[in-house]
């Protein structure tokens, strides 16, 4: 029998699904892009902390690829190894203070795979009536992300920069699933106080709803206020997701180990999503995990209180540009996270977006729009997010000169600092004169 040379594909193939056309893309790509193409570009939009993880997780990764054996290299189980389970009980335990009646641990690769994982479960509905989970903004554009690949409804909530609950309640529908919240937060710093947590917790309790309480940035507190766990709320395990990763604090951001406390009642169907992506935690990975855990809060404390100087750099720079006349401001105190929210305080002929393509293009700085988080440009001026967690203070402060001068040319040629010179002007004269 011969066969005939055939063109292929011999029919047309299927496109993607027509309902990822639908998820937001992800602005870190496209960021990054454009940085590449931009050589010597300093980033103040890179989530990431410039320290590598502690001595004692290489260690722990070369005596475990020393001593072998058929634990390290065949699949393990799907919550995760025993001893990096009891590891993380005596953190949430201790440190967290968290309330585990009731709940199951389960680690993940990263917190992002976390909260995925989290929506694919709580998201239900018939067609055409899909489920809604509310996000504060501004909100973490991967949460939306995850709510829209789950097939649910992302409802964005302008409830202010702490969540106000009465707002957030004002929100909530028959099809609402669950409330997210982020403290410290990300993109603004902000650490969201107790009291409003704990409000918040209630308001889902009452409602039937699950609060999923996003901690990655646990450690990163600079301000009075301290973070707290919406889970050492007693009863609350029953409907508390909690969210945490090693990325931040311990360096271990390429690593992607995460994990979380979830109510009992979700772990079968989580035990569903688990196997299928990723089957188990990498064994490897959480002899990581567990070094860096037991290297604790003690060994990122110097570390966290270097980048506290850098937030400091960066609030008194801010401070500088205002008082030289740059109509700039941070839309809050940003006490939390290495994240602050820098508003142009006038109108511009063009978006959030916009503005940050052209800061890099022409500039040679990269930050992200606040689009990205859900503060659309409006007519109060654009938002970017700033990081100073990857940078050291040289670079810092040449990363804020870039960021300020291309402010100040973009601003005047779209004539917004000329119009409020001329406002200052004449509130100056009117002073004078009164």
């Amino acid at each position: 029998m011969s066969l005939r040379a055939v063109s292929y594909p011999a029919y047309p193939l299927p496109g993607p699904s027509q309902r990822l056309a639908k998820v937001l893309s992800p602005i870190i790509p496209e960021l990054a892009a454009l940085v590449h193409q931009t050589p010597g570009t300093l980033s103040l939009a890179q989530g990431m902390v410039g320290w590598d993880p502690p001595p004692g997780v290489a260690l722990a990764v070369a005596e475990a690829l020393a001593t072998g054996g058929p634990a390290l290299h065949r699949y393990g189980p799907l919550l995760g190894d025993p001893e990096l389970l009891a590891a993380i009980t005596a953190k949430l335990t201790n440190q967290n203070d968290l309330d585990l009646t009731g709940a199951e641990l389960l680690v993940t690769a990263g917190s992002n795979m976390a909260f995925n994982a989290v929506a694919q479960v709580i998201a239900a509905g018939p067609p055409g009536e899909p489920s809604e989970v509310i996000l504060p903004v501004p909100f973490y554009f991967n949460h939306v992300m995850a709510v829209q690949l789950a097939g649910a409804v992302p409802v964005p909530v302008q409830a202010g920069l702490i969540p106000d609950p009465e707002r957030l309640a004002a929100a909530i529908t028959p099809r609402t699933r669950a409330i997210v919240t982020v403290s410290p937060n990300n993109p603004s710093g902000v650490v969201i106080p107790a009291q409003v947590l704990a409000a918040i917790n209630q308001l889902c309790a009452l409602h039937g709803l699950f609060h999923i309480s996003d901690e990655a940035y646990e450690q990163f507190v600079y301000g009075e206020e301290p973070h707290w766990s919406a889970g050492s709320l007693p009863g609350s395990a029953a409907h508390t997701v909690s969210l945490h990763s090693l990325s931040k604090a311990y360096g271990l951001a390429g690593w992607r180990l995460g994990y979380m406390a979830v109510p009992q009642a979700l772990l079968p169907s989580l035990l569903k999503v688990q196997d299928t992506v990723l089957i188990c935690p990498p064994r490897l990975t959480q002899h990581a995990a567990r070094a860096a855990l037991a290297a604790g809060p003690a060994w990122c404390a110097p570390r966290i209180a270097a980048l506290a100087k850098l937030r400091l750099q960066l609030l008194a720079a801010v401070a500088e540009q205002q008082a030289q006349g740059l109509p700039v401001r941070l839309l809050a105190q940003p006490d939390g996270a290495f994240y602050a929210l820098l508003q142009v305080a006038v109108p511009l002929p063009f978006d959030a977006d916009t503005l940050m393509r052209r800061l890099v293009l022409e500039h040679r700085v990269a930050t992200l729009s606040g689009g990205s988080f859900g503060l659309d440009s409006s007519d109060a001026g654009p938002v970017l997010r700033l990081s100073y967690g990857l940078l050291d203070a040289a670079d810092l402060a040449e990363a804020l000169d870039r960021l300020f001068s291309g402010l100040r040319r973009l601003v005047a040629t779209a004539g917004g600092l000329r119009t409020l010179q001329h406002q200052h002007s004449v509130v100056g004269r009117q002073g004078q004169i009164g």
